[in-house]
C-alpha cells in the first residue's frame, strides 16, 4: 500500500563569516580574484572520478516531509584553495563542472527536482575542500502497510536512500548531526489531513546485493491515522441506523407493512453505507476493523427484520373475521374524514418476542460497541521496529589508508 505524505518545510539559514587571517586582511576581494581561484581549482579537475583513492563520507543533514531539502556534505582535497575568502558560493552551474555523490532514494516511486524559476540548488565550496550542496526534492515514496486494524491503525513508513554505484568501500553515509536532530520536522509544516505524525527514527545499514555492499541510510516516519473522519462518515451512520431498525419492535405487531417496511428500508441503507466506506479502501483479501463493525451491524439490522411472533397470523386472522361481523353503526366525524382505524377494533399488546427484543437487542449492541472500541483504542497498532543488531563494515574516514574495522551496531527504534 501506498501511502503519499506532502507538507512544508523550512528554510535553513546559514551564517558565514569571512576569513579574518591577517595575511588575507589587506587583500581586496574582487570578482577577478574569485575567478582565478575557480580557474585554478578546475585545473586538471576530472568530475568523472570521486575524491582521492580512499574513502570519501557523505554526511546528510536534511529536513524531509516528502517536500524537502535534501543538504550533502563532503571533503574532495582538489578542491582545496587558498584567498580572501573562506567560501564560495556558486550557483548551480558549477554542479556540473565537478564531481558529486550519485545519491537515489531506494523505495521512491517518483521523485522530483524543483527548477522554478531556475533549478533549486545551493552549492558551497570552503577553504578546506569540503562541498556543501543542497537542493530542493519532491520524492513519493511506497510505504507497506497493514490494513487489518483499519481505521485505528498505524504505519512506520520508511525512506532508504544512498549510493546507486559506489559500494560502501567507496561511499559512505553518515547522519551529520546524530540520529537525533539530522532530521527535523518542524510542527507547523507536518499538518495532515489523514495521519498524525507522532515520531521518527533515524538509522544507517549495509545492503547486500550481488553487485556489492552499499550503504544506505533510514528515516522512518511513524504515522496514525485519524479517526475523525470515519467515525463522522461511518461509524456514526451505522450505529443510527441499527438503533432506528429496532424501532420496529415498539409499532403494533398487527402492522405488518409498516414494520416491513422500517427493516427492508434499513437494510438497504447499511447496503450503501458498507459501499460507500469500502469504496476508499484499496482491495485487501482480509477483513479490517471496519469490515467487522459493518457485518456485525448488518447482523442486528437483519435480524430486526426477521424476528416475528409465530401467532401474529393467526390473531390478525381473528380480528378481521370481528371486524367484518361488527354491527354498522355511525361513525364519528374524525373517524370519517381519513381516519384508517375502526371503532371496534382494540389494538392488541406487544407480543413476548416484542417485549424481550426491547431489551435484548440494545444491551447486545451496547456490550458489542464496549467489546470493540475497548479493544482497538487500547490496541497498539503501529507496527514495532525491532531492534536490529547487525554488523557492517565502515571504513574509517579519519585515515587515507585502506585498513578496514569492524563495527557493531545496535538499531532500536
Amino acid at each position: 500500500m501506498i501511502v503519499q505524505v506532502k507538507s512544508q518545510v523550512k528554510r535553513l539559514l546559514l551564517s558565514f563569516h569571512l576569513c579574518t587571517s591577517t595575511q588575507w586582511r589587506n587583500v581586496k576581494i574582487s570578482s577577478e580574484n574569485i575567478t582565478r581561484i575557480l580557474d585554478r581549482l578546475l585545473e586538471g579537475y576530472d568530475n568523472r572520478l570521486r575524491p582521492g583513492s580512499g574513502v570519501v563520507c557523505v554526511f546528510v543533514a536534511q529536513e524531509f516531509t516528502m517536500d524537502m531539502f535534501f543538504r550533502q556534505m563532503w571533503v574532495d582535497e582538489r578542491l582545496a584553495f587558498e584567498g580572501p575568502i573562506e567560501i564560495l558560493r556558486l550557483n548551480n552551474r558549477m554542479v556540473d563542472k565537478i564531481w558529486t555523490p550519485d545519491t537515489f532514494f531506494r523505495n521512491a516511486r517518483k521523485s522530483l527536482a524543483h527548477n522554478t524559476t531556475t533549478p533549486n540548488k545551493m552549492f558551497r565550496i570552503m577553504q578546506n575542500g569540503t562541498v556543501f550542496y543542497t537542493m530542493r526534492l519532491t520524492v513519493s515514496a511506497e510505504c507497506p502497510m497493514k490494513l487489518m486494524d483499519f481505521p485505528m491503525d498505524g504505519h512506520i513508513c520508511p525512506l532508504r536512500f544512498g549510493s546507486y554505484a559506489y559500494t560502501n568501500r567507496e561511499i559512505v553515509y553518515t547522519w551529520r548531526k546524530g540520529l537525533v536532530e539530522s532530521v527535523d520536522v518542524p510542527p507547523e509544516s507536518s499538518n495532515l489531513l489523514q495521519y498524525d505524525l507522532i515520531g521518527k527514527t533515524l538509522s544507517s545499514e549495509t545492503l547486500k546485493i550481488s553487485t556489492g555492499h552499499y550503504s544506505v541510510q533510514l528515516v522512518h516516519f511513524i504515522l496514525q491515522r485519524k479517526l475523525g473522519y470515519h467515525l463522522i462518515q461511518t461509524y456514526i451512520p451505522l450505529i443510527m441506523v441499527v438503533v432506528l431498525s429496532q424501532v420496529a419492535f415498539w409499532i403494533n405487531k398487527e402492522s405488518v407493512p409498516a414494520r416491513t417496511v422500517a427493516g427492508v428500508t434499513t437494510v438497504l441503507t447499511m447496503t450503501t453505507l458498507s459501499i460507500s466506506a469500502r469504496s476508499s479502501l484499496p482491495k485487501v483479501a482480509y477483513a479490517t476493523a471496519m469490515d467487522w463493525f459493518i457485518a456485525v451491524c448488518f447482523a442486528f439490522v437483519a435480524s430486526a427484520l426477521t424476528v416475528s411472533d409465530p401467532s401474529v397470523g393467526g390473531r390478525v386472522r381473528k380480528r378481521m373475521s370481528s371486524i367484518s361481523e361488527a354491527p354498522k353503526t355511525r361513525l364519528p366525524i374524525f373517524l370519517q374524514q381519513g381516519s384508517a382505524t375502526p371503532p371496534n377494533v382494540t389494538l392488541a399488546g406487544p407480543s413476548p418476542i416484542d417485549q424481550y427484543a426491547r431489551m435484548l437487542f440494545p444491551l447486545a449492541f451496547a456490550v458489542f460497541n464496549i467489546i470493540y472500541w475497548y479493544i482497538y483504542l487500547s490496541k497498539d497498532t503501529i507496527e514495532k521496529a525491532r531492534c536490529v543488531c547487525a554488523c557492517m563494515y565502515v571504513p574509517s574516514c579519519l585515515s587515507q589508508s585502506q585498513s578496514w574495522e569492524m563495527i557493531q551496531v545496535l538499531l532500536c527504534a
